[in-house]
C-alpha cells in the first residue's frame, strides 16, 4: 500500500513539474515589441511586418510596436532586458546592442549574455561594397589596385562610428592591405548621397538603400557583404569570391528578456518561425531585400557569439 501511494504521489508530482513547465497559450495579454531604433529605420519595419503577421495568425491578441531610440541600440536593448520575463515583452535587435557594442562600450546597463534571451534569427541582409562612378572601378579587384596606389587618399561614408558599415570596410580595409578614411554619417540616405557626390567615393551599405541608386547609375555595386550571394542580386559577387575575406550580415533578430523560461521561448520562437516564412510575409520582407531565416534560440545564440568573435580584431585595429 505505502508502494503505491508513494508510486501515486511521484506520478502527481512530475504531472504538477510538467504544467509549471508548459507555457500558458502565448499570448495572454497585450505584447509590446520593443525597436531600439526610431521609426521608419529597418528595424522598425521589420518589427511593424512582424507584428502584421502575429495580428493575421493570431486573432484576438494585440501587438503594439514601441520605439526606443538611443545610446546606439542600447536603450531600447535594456527596455527588454529589464522588462518581465512573461512573454508580454519581446524586442526586434541587431548585430550593435547584442554583440558589436559589447566590444565598444566599456560598460552596458545589461548583459547580453545574461539579460537577453535570443528567441530567433528573423532575417539576413547583404551590405553592397559600393563606389562612386568617378572611381572608375568595375571589380573590386580594380578597386584594391587603385587603393593601394593611393593610400589613404579616398574617404568611406558610413552610418555611424562602430556601425556594421563602418567595421565592414575597415575590415576590407585590413583584409586587403589598403588604408582608408572613414567619414560618418548618421543615416543610410545619407552615407549613400556622400558618395553620389563624391564627397565619399566608398561604402558599404544596405542593399535597400544602394540599389536603387545602382540602377539610376548614379553608384557601382562590387560586391555583396553576406557570405553567399543575395537572392536579389545573384549577378553581383560576395566579397570572399572577389577576394577578400570580409563577411558581415546586417542580420536582425527577436529577443525576450533573460529570465524567460526555456519553454516559452521556444513556445515564441516557434510561432514566430511559421511566421516569418508565410508568403505574404516574405513578400513583404523582399520588398527590403531581406531573406527571412527563422534559426533556433540556440542557433541565434551562436550567432551572437560568434559576431562578438568576428568583430575584436576589427576593432582593436580599428580604435
Amino acid at each position: 500500500m505505502m508502494r503505491l501511494l508513494l508510486l501515486t504521489l511521484a506520478m502527481l508530482l512530475a504531472s504538477l513539474e510538467a504544467r509549471a513547465q508548459a507555457p500558458a497559450a502565448w499570448p495572454s495579454k497585450p505584447v509590446r515589441i520593443i525597436v531600439p531604433f526610431a521609426a521608419g529605420s529597418t528595424p522598425d519595419a521589420v518589427a511593424r511586418v512582424m507584428a502584421d503577421g502575429f495580428q493575421a495568425e493570431l486573432p484576438g491578441a494585440t501587438f503594439v510596436v514601441e520605439n526606443k531610440p538611443g545610446a546606439s541600440g542600447n536603450l531600447g536593448t535594456d527596455t527588454v532586458a529589464k522588462a518581465a520575463p512573461d512573454g508580454q515583452t519581446i524586442g526586434v535587435s541587431i548585430g550593435g546592442p547584442l554583440a558589436i557594442n559589447t566590444l565598444l562600450f566599456s560598460k552596458l546597463p545589461y548583459d547580453p549574455q545574461k539579460d537577453i534571451a535570443p528567441v530567433t534569427q528573423l532575417i539576413t541582409q547583404a551590405s553592397v561594397l559600393t563606389a562612386t562612378p568617378s572611381l572608375n572601378v568595375k571589380t573590386v579587384a580594380d578597386l584594391v589596385t587603385l587603393l593601394k596606389n593611393n593610400p589613404g587618399k579616398y574617404n568611406f561614408s558610413s552610418i555611424g562610428n562602430g556601425s556594421l558599415s563602418h567595421l565592414a570596410m575597415e575590415a576590407i580595409a585590413i583584409k586587403s592591405g589598403t588604408k582608408l578614411v572613414h567619414v560618418p554619417y548618421t543615416s543610410s540616405p545619407q552615407a549613400v548621397t556622400a558618395v553620389i557626390r563624391g564627397d565619399a567615393q566608398l561604402a558599404c551599405l544596405p542593399a535597400i538603400s544602394v540599389v536603387p541608386q545602382a540602377e539610376a547609375g548614379k553608384v557601382a555595386m562590387l560586391a555583396v557583404s553576406t557570405a553567399k550571394r543575395s537572392t536579389f542580386l545573384p549577378n553581383v559577387p560576395t566579397l570572399k569570391e572577389s577576394g577578400i575575406d570580409v563577411e558581415a550580415d546586417a542580420w536582425m533578430g527577436l529577443i525576450a528578456p533573460g529570465g524567460t523560461p526555456k519553454p516559452l521561448v521556444d513556445a515564441i520562437s516557434k510561432e514566430v518561425v511559421a511566421i516569418i516564412k508565410l508568403p505574404d510575409v516574405r513578400q513583404k520582407l523582399a520588398t527590403q531585400f531581406m531573406e527571412p531565416v527563422g534559426s533556433t534560440p540556440e542557433e541565434f545564440r551562436t550567432l551572437i557569439d560568434n559576431e562578438i568573435a568576428r568583430w575584436a580584431p576589427v576593432i582593436k585595429a580599428a580604435y
